[in-house]
C-alpha cells in the first residue's frame, strides 16, 4: 500500500514484546472489570443510596441556576440534602478503611501496570515517527503576533526578537488591523509559511488562508487556554518551543472544519454559552452575566431554543441549549483527556447536545452519566459525522465559532476537510500526538495484537 505523505505507514505484523503487552493489558482489564463487579455486589445498597443522593443535588443544582427567590433557596436546600446523602453512603461503603485501601492501591497498581503496557502495545517506537517525514525549511515565512492575545504572552516570552533571529519576518497586529488582511498581503508578498502567535479564533483565521493559498501553517500557542495547540500535542507553557518548526520542521496533515464556508479547528457552540457571549457585559463580568441569564434561557418560562437537527439515525432534535460541533471528537469520558482530542485527523465532526429541561430530567441524565450509561438517555446526543446541518424557524442563530462570538444565518452547515492543513510543528511533535492517540485504549486493538494482527485503525 503506498502511503500518504504526512502518515505514517501501515502497521506492521507486532513483534512477541507488544503481543505480550497487549495480554498483559487485557488482563488487567479482566481483573479491573472483577474487582468493580464484585464492589456492587457487596456494596450494592450504598451504591443506590449514592446516586439517589446524587439526583437530589443534580435537581437541586438545576433550581439554583435556572430559579430565583424562594426556588432558588429550595434549590440550595436540595443540594445540601443530596450532599448529606451522598456523605452517608460513602461512610457506609468505606466502614472498613483499611480494608479498602488495600483494596484501592491493588486496583490501582493493576490499572497502572494494565495501561503502561497498552501504551507500549499500541504506540511502539515513537521517535521513529519523526525520522520518517522532514521537510523544506521556509524560505519566506512569516509570523503574525497579537500583543495583546494570552495577556501579552508575545512580549512575556519575547517572540517578536526570537522569531526574527529565525529568518521570519513579524508582523504585529495593531488595534486597527485586520488579521485576514494582513495574512492575505503576506502572500502577496510572496510568504511560503504563514504562522500566527495569539489564540484559538486567531489561529483558524489565518489559517484559513493558509488554506486556501496552500501553503503550510505553523501554531504558535500565545493565547489564553490554547486548546488548538493542546490537542496538536504543542507545549502550551513555553510558547517559543513553536518557533522552531520555523526551522527544523515536521509537516503534520491534520483536519479542519467549515461551518457555513467559516474555517474552524476547535469548535462551534450553540445555544446558552453563545447567547450570553453576546452580551455585552460577558466579557468584564463572566460569572455574573452567567448567573443573570441562565434564570431566563432554562427557567421554568423560558421558551426552547430554536435549534433543530436530524442525527444520523434519523431521530429529529428541538430545542436543546448546548450543541456543540467540533473539528475531531472530544473525548466524552471520564478521564484525563476528558474535553480533548485525542486525533485530528478522524475526518470526523464531532458532535454533543443536550436537550433537558427541567431539575428532574437533568438528575436522570446526570445520574446515567455517573454509570457510564449518558449514551442511553434520550437528553444527551453525540455521534461523530463527516457533515452536519442545524436548523432553525428564524433564520439566525448565536454561535461561538473558536470563541469568537457570532450570529450567522441558518441552515448551518458543517463540514470536515480530512487532512487538508498543512501544518510545520517541531521535531517530537508526531511522537507527541501518537502518544495522544494511544491513550484511547482500544479493547478490539488490544485483541488484535495479541493475536498476532496489525491493529485496525
Amino acid at each position: 500500500m503506498k502511503s500518504i505523505p504526512g502518515q505514517s505507514s501501515p502497521a506492521s505484523v507486532p513483534g512477541l514484546d507488544r503481543r505480550l503487552s497487549a495480554a498483559i493489558a487485557l488482563t488487567g482489564v479482566a481483573l479491573m472489570a472483577v474487582v468493580v463487579a464484585l464492589f456492587l455486589i457487596t456494596r450494592g445498597i450504598d451504591v443506590v443510596i449514592g446516586l439517589l443522593g446524587f439526583g437530589i443535588t443534580i435537581a437541586g443544582a438545576w433550581w439554583v441556576i435556572t430559579e430565583r427567590g424562594v426556588r432558588r433557596l429550595g434549590g440550595a436546600i436540595a443540594v445540601a440534602v443530596g450532599m448529606a446523602v451522598i456523605a452517608t453512603a460513602l461512610t457506609q461503603a468505606l466502614a472498613d478503611p483499611a480494608t479498602v485501601a488495600v483494596r484501592l492501591l491493588t486496583a490501582g497498581a493493576v490499572l497502572a501496570v494494565a495501561t503502561g503496557c497498552a501504551r507500549y502495545a499500541l504506540a511502539p517506537d515513537l521517535h521513529a515517527l519523526d525520522r520518517t517525514r522532514e521537510t523544506r525549511r521556509p524560505t519566506n515565512p512569516v509570523l503574525i503576533c497579537n500583543p495583546k492575545s494570552g495577556g501579552g504572552k508575545v512580549e512575556q516570552f519575547g517572540i517578536v526578537s526570537a522569531a526574527r533571529d529565525l529568518g521570519v519576518e513579524v508582523i504585529v497586529l495593531g488595534p486597527d488591523d485586520d488579521l485576514e488582511q494582513l495574512a492575505r498581503d503576506a502572500v502577496a508578498r510572496g510568504a511560503d509559511c504563514l504562522g500566527m502567535a495569539g489564540g484559538d479564533g486567531s489561529q483558524a483565521l489565518v489559517a484559513s488562508v493558509a488554506v486556501e493559498h496552500g501553503l503550510p501553517f505553523v501554531c504558535v500557542s500565545a493565547g489564553t487556554r490554547n486548546h488548538f495547540a493542546l490537542d496538536l500535542g504543542l507545549d502550551r507553557d513555553d510558547p517559543k518551543a513553536g518557533l522552531m518548526a520555523f526551522r527544523d520542521a515536521v509537516e503534520r496533515r491534520v483536519d479542519h472544519a467549515t461551518v457555513n464556508g467559516r474555517l474552524f479547528v476547535n469548535n462551534v457552540s450553540l445555544g446558552v454559552y453563545a447567547t450570553v457571549v453576546h452580551e455585552s457585559s460577558y466579557r468584564a463580568e463572566k460569572a455574573q452575566t452567567f448567573a443573570t441569564m441562565l434564570p431566563d434561557l432554562l427557567g421554568r418560562t423560558a421558551e426552547p431554543f430554536d435549534l433543530q437537527f436530524t442525527s444520523p439515525t434519523g431521530d429529529e432534535v428541538d430545542g436543546s441549549f448546548v450543541i456543540l460541533v467540533s473539528n475531531n471528537p472530544y473525548t466524552a469520558t471520564a478521564s484525563l483527556d476528558a474535553a480533548a482530542r485525542r486525533v485530528m485527523d478522524t475526518g470526523r465532526l464531532g458532535v454533543i447536545a443536550i436537550s433537558t429541561s427541567t431539575g428532574a430530567e437533568a438528575a436522570r441524565l446526570l445520574t446515567r452519566s455517573a454509570l457510564g450509561l449518558r449514551r442511553t438517555s434520550p437528553f444527551w446526543h453525540e455521534f461523530a459525522t463527516e457533515e452536519f446541518e442545524i436548523r432553525s424557524h428564524g433564520g439566525r442563530a448565536f454561535v461561538g465559532i473558536d470563541g469568537e462570538a457570532l450570529e450567522l444565518t441558518t441552515p448551518l452547515r458543517f463540514r470536515s476537510h480530512p487532512r487538508a492543513l498543512r501544518l510545520l510543528v517541531p521535531a517530537g511533535n508526531r511522537a507527541a500526538a501518537a502518544r495522544r492517540r494511544a491513550r484511547a485504549v482500544d479493547l478490539r486493538s488490544l485483541v488484535d495484537l495479541a493475536r498476532g494482527r496489525a491493529p485496525r485503525m
